[in-house]
């Protein structure tokens, strides 16, 4: 089920937040657990037992740590047996296939490939079970003994399918003692809407000329399409997440939970250890507290210093998917992130905002290109297309088709790139004045309410409403 379909917006949503609001305090996790098993069955209920198997291994190994906390043998065991358990679970549905076909192909076998489905958001929800068993085992939260809270924390459908990743020591003390307030609860529609809004409105849009353009034989591209193409991607990805993670944030908010920012306009980064910063931060955080700093962090010799980059940069790039071009993503940033450290990151600070802006979204847009194509080799003939190299055109008729018919939603994606909406809203509420106080009133809720109808608009006449995270 999606944020962005019908059935959620109109039956799934108000009837959860009905029944969750009239019932006593005592029942409100039970409802939101109930409403969260039912909404990730909704569309394959099989993999339901995926999930309760992970939440149940998960509670039990907590259980395990809490218990042993004063053996150190005892608790190596449990933190090994918390890796093969939620690994061994993402291994086999997203990575089984990758590698007999690589054994395949590198050793001349012809090992059956098993073709297994993989459940959605199994990324997502296998590292929320490690982060409940590694937060306990810190003592960063404590140890849940109904493990109906565990399953609540694991499966809670706002951030369920795509994030964020929700550290279990960001939730802990909210699965059990949480406040509902009017004020939580509006800005939680607000941030809602906006999400939807970046969802339907900008990436449905941007996302259909991505896929019409890289759909299209590559051998007939001109230079100009290209990068329309890869622009409206680039636009589309962070539309499409974002907008998913504002959702999120404000469906979390609407029942009393605080979750942190995921996105914070990547796109206005200086450089590139700048965009990651800004973005998919509950990733990058995940893999720097639970990978990264018991590596060593930066606090070894240069030459383990490196491997923690690489070593970091690997699992990111294999995290989103069992494809090459993936590792070769991951790689790709790893390898850019030492550079800039240990090479140019001084020179690029001494360059005027602007360069460094270009400078990074070269960078940025060249990564979404190995992310976007299906192999290495389709991401160099397109490169080489984009520098105007395979004796390809400059300019064709149907890359200024898309840009005469698709020019004020790229113009709008391009501007809503930037952070225009919060600096407008900080100085109104920054103010007390009567012109203040009708916007904040009268015209924000009004244009609100306008954005949903439009939505809803759009999602009765279009049926392309895709959703790039749910692979991973």
């Amino acid at each position: 089920m999606l944020f962005s379909s019908l059935i959620f917006l109109f039956v799934f949503l108000p009837l959860s937040i009905l029944i969750y609001y009239i019932s006593p305090r005592k029942l409100k996790n039970l409802v939101l657990l109930t409403f969260s098993l039912f909404f990730y069955g909704y569309g394959e209920p099989k993999y339901l037992i995926v999930m309760l198997f992970s939440i149940g291994a998960n509670y039990l190994l907590g259980l395990l740590v809490h218990i042993f906390r004063e053996s150190k043998s005892k608790l190596k065991l449990v933190l090994i047996a918390t890796a093969l358990v939620n690994l061994g679970i993402i291994g086999y549905y997203k990575y089984a296939d990758f590698i007999i076909t690589n054994i395949n192909a590198g050793l001349g076998m012809s090992l059956p490939i098993m073709n297994i489905i993989m459940p959605i958001g199994i990324s997502f929800f296998t590292f929320q079970g490690m982060s409940y068993v590694i937060d306990v085992y810190r003592g960063e939260g404590v140890v849940q003994k109904n493990p109906l809270n565990v399953a609540l924390y694991i499966s809670l459908f706002p951030q369920l399918i795509a994030g964020p990743i929700v550290r279990y020591e960001t939730v802990a003390e909210q699965i059990n003692y949480r406040e509902e307030t009017l004020d939580g609860f509006t800005y939680g529609i607000e941030r809602f809407i906006l999400g939807l809004s970046k969802k339907v409105l900008i990436a449905n849009t941007v996302g259909l000329i991505a896929d019409e353009i890289f759909n299209s034989p590559i051998n007939e591209m001109s230079t100009l399409l290209a990068w329309i193409g890869i622009l409206s991607y680039t636009f589309q990805i962070y539309f499409d997440f974002s907008g998913y993670s504002d959702m999120a944030i404000g469906l979390g908010n609407m029942f009393g939970f605080k979750f942190l920012e995921n996105f914070n306009y990547p796109y206005i980064s200086k450089s590139v250890s700048e965009f990651w910063r800004r973005w998919h931060i509950s990733l990058s955080t995940w893999f720097r507290d639970y990978v990264y700093i018991p590596l060593g962090g930066n606090r070894v010799n240069s030459l383990k210093y490196l491997r923690n980059i690489i070593v970091v940069w690997f699992l990111t790039g294999l995290w989103h998917g069992a494809a090459w071009n993936f590792i070769a993503w991951g790689l790709y940033y790893g390898v850019i992130l030492i550079i800039e450290k240990f090479i140019i990151g001084k020179y690029l600070k001494e360059l005027p905002n602007l360069f460094q802006h270009i400078y990074t979204m070269i960078f940025v847009i060249l990564g979404w290109l190995l992310f976007r194509s299906e192999n290495i080799t389709y991401a160099y003939n397109y490169f080489m297309i984009m520098i105007g190299q395979n004796d390809t055109s400059l300019i064709s008729q149907k890359a200024l088709y898309y840009l005469m018919e698709y020019k004020f939603e790229l113009g709008l994606a391009f501007i809503a790139s930037f952070p225009l909406y919060p600096m407008i809203i900080e100085k109104i509420d920054g103010k007390d004045t009567f012109f203040s106080k009708v916007l904040k009133g009268h015209v924000k809720p009004i244009l609100l309410m306008g954005l949903l109808l439009t939505c809803t608009m759009y999602l009765i006449n279009s049926t392309f409403n895709p959703f790039i995270y749910f692979r991973f």
